[in-house]
């Protein structure tokens, strides 16, 4: 069985969204990020060393590292449930252009500045800039569609999972209807809701 290291409602929420989508069984290891260990106790810096979730362990050992590239190894594995277009066709390069603007706008450059402590207010500030501009943009594209695509992918796992983050850092949707409404949609999908029942509840619980 395939093993998902992960923090509660972070960025590795979206692999578990996805793991539950594609039908894949798995176990799951929760982390401690601030401190790099597991909650069942041990180092996690020998699995991953960069210290970060998620990272996936598959059956012989394999350790598979960063959220884009764990969520379209875990597509592949189930091809017919369409979670991510064949490799090698413009449809899956449109998919990883949108995995690279949440990863790399919304995500890091983004929202990381919102949650890190040494962050001061002006670099959160800043990250709002960045926020807004492709909130636009999201709000224009959802404007008439359901997906960022033509049906779910992990690319909604993905931006989903992201825009959980808003609550948390005092961002709110009400100035991008689509985008708020696109974000009840897909937090209503029964693996959605069934993968944050469960990262909250551990939130909770801890």
């Amino acid at each position: 069985m395939i093993t998902l290291y992960f923090t509660p409602m972070a960025c590795s929420l979206a692999t578990r969204i996805t793991l539950y989508e594609a039908g894949v069984e798995a176990g799951f290891q929760e982390v401690m990020l601030s401190s790099k260990t597991l909650r069942e106790g041990g180092n996690y810096l020998p699995i991953n060393a960069k210290g970060q979730v998620p990272a996936l362990v598959l059956e012989d050992g394999t350790v598979i590292t960063e959220g884009p590239a764990i969520l379209q190894f875990i597509a592949d594995l189930r091809p017919d449930f369409g979670l991510a277009p064949p490799a090698g066709t413009l449809a899956r390069t449109r998919l990883q252009g949108w995995l690279h603007l949440i990863g790399a706008e919304l995500h890091s450059a983004g929202f990381v500045p919102f949650m890190h402590p040494a962050a001061p207010p002006e670099a959160k500030a800043f990250a709002r800039l960045r926020i807004e501009p492709k909130f636009d943009y999201l709000e224009r594209h959802l404007g008439e569609r359901e997906t960022l695509m033509d049906g779910f992918t992990i690319a909604d796992a993905y931006l989903v999972t992201v825009l959980g983050w808003c609550e948390h850092c005092g961002i709110a949707l009400s100035g991008w209807p689509a985008l708020a409404a696109y974000r009840e949609r897909m937090r209503a999908r029964p693996h959605v809701a069934r993968a944050m029942g469960e990262e909250l509840s551990l939130r909770t619980a801890a």
